[in-house]
């Protein structure tokens, strides 16, 4: 005789296989096919196994009872389980947000703390431990085509090695070289500031909302590689990394303090690195070498979809809640006259842009320099208000609180 159960209607003869040897898989399975309420006979002949299953249908949460009538010499004994209201270990556990993620609606307002790590849709065991995810709530954190954003960002992702040619020939006159220099130093630490700023949310945010997860986590990747080619710039020409000022600092610590995920969002993606996509392609078109075109035009791609991203959360988030728009316009107010006193940009990254768009110091080229940064300024702050005007500011309000932006660009 084998092992092997048998399962003719809902009898199943588990032969002489123990419940200390397997025998609960075959019962397992078969009380799957049954609803709560139904019965499944089962029988055996292993030394002990109506203990066993007493013990197992109790620890699972099934009804048992016994056939009544005691079997004759050599005759078998049933047993009839009925199938409890949830099964096996899942008895108790939370089904709630257990939904298709393709479904509109289909995930839960608030992520229950007990849900803790477990993937969405799975059952959770009672008595698991709860877990403290700050961002819990859909509507504070949610961008509707937040996994679109993550499958372009994967997609696009590119080698630094592969994608740039770093053997490409150039020789910037030495002062636009240490121009291009000081604009990377100043580049690098507002990447710095892009990185950190989601890395802070990424561990707050309930796992449970895994699409925005995905497209912060690649986002944050994203940075990382740009600060990395930055720094390569940097040191091409053998030099080192120049000016980091006071003023500039404190501009992206004001980022980095802000606990309100959707206004750091604001003012990181949709202010500051909407200015600094404007920054890229100006480099993109004015930089001084081929190289510094390269990095400029690759960062481009990368920083706009951050700004989408930045978009959708907050486009999601006011058509829920209207008044958001009020604390997006104090927050930009209170972060301009709290920096009032800071220097803003700083004067040596000023000029290096100017002298970066001269390539020369001769008084014609300096004039040509200075009015593509004039335009430059003037395209960040239209950029900005109609960012804001989407965002469904009045266009007054647009216009003035574009022109309060932190003169760090960030």
């Amino acid at each position: 005789m084998t092992n092997k159960a048998v399962l003719s209607s809902a009898t199943i003869d588990i032969e002489a296989l123990g419940f200390d040897a397997g025998a609960h898989l075959p019962v397992r399975h078969a009380l799957t096919s049954l609803a709560p309420g139904e019965e499944l006979r089962v029988t055996g002949t292993a030394p002990g196994w109506e203990v066993q299953l007493d013990e197992w249908c109790r620890s699972q949460g099934h009804a048992l009872r016994w056939e009544a009538g005691a079997a004759r010499q050599g005759e078998r004994r049933f047993a009839c389980i009925e199938r409890g209201a949830e099964y096996g270990r899942w008895r108790g556990a939370s089904h709630t947000g257990h939904s298709d993620p393709r479904a509109p609606d289909a995930l839960a307002v608030r992520a229950a703390r007990g849900w803790g790590l477990a993937a969405r849709g799975a059952h959770v065991e009672t008595g698991s431990p709860a877990f403290a995810f700050r961002l819990d709530c859909k509507d504070e954190v949610w961008a509707d085509n937040a996994a679109e954003f993550y499958k372009q960002a994967a997609a696009a992702q590119w080698n630094p090695d592969e994608a740039i040619d770093w053997d490409v020939p150039f020789d910037n006159p030495p002062p636009v070289e240490a121009a291009v220099v000081q604009i990377m130093t100043y580049m690098v630490e507002n990447e710095n500031a892009a990185l950190v700023v989601p890395a802070r949310f990424l561990g707050q945010l309930h796992p449970r909302y895994r699409e925005l997860q995905a497209a912060l986590a690649i986002q944050i990747a994203d940075e990382a590689r740009h600060v990395e080619v930055f720094t390569r710039r940097i040191r091409h020409k053998g030099h080192e990394p120049l000016l980091s000022t006071a003023g500039g600092q404190t501009s992206l610590k004001s980022l980095l303090d802000e606990p309100d995920f959707s206004v750091a969002s604001f003012l990181l993606s949709v202010l500051g690195e909407g200015t600094f996509v404007t920054l890229l392609q100006f480099l993109q078109t004015d930089g001084p070498d081929p190289l510094t075109r390269q990095i400029a035009r690759l960062l481009v791609r990368d920083e706009a979809r951050h700004v989408a991203l930045g978009m959708s959360h907050l486009l999601y988030r006011v058509a829920r809640e209207p008044e958001l728009r009020v604390r997006l316009a104090q927050a930009i107010e209170h972060r301009h006259d709290a920096l009032a006193a800071a220097g803003g940009l700083n004067e040596e990254v000023f000029d290096a842009l100017i002298l970066v768009a001269a390539r020369e110091l001769t008084p014609g080229a300096a004039a040509h320099g200075y009015a593509r940064v004039q335009q430059l300024l003037r395209d960040m702050a239209d950029g900005r208000y109609t960012r804001l005007v989407r965002l469904g500011f009045e266009r007054a309000q647009a216009q003035e609180l574009a022109s309060l932006h932190t003169r760090n660009f960030m």
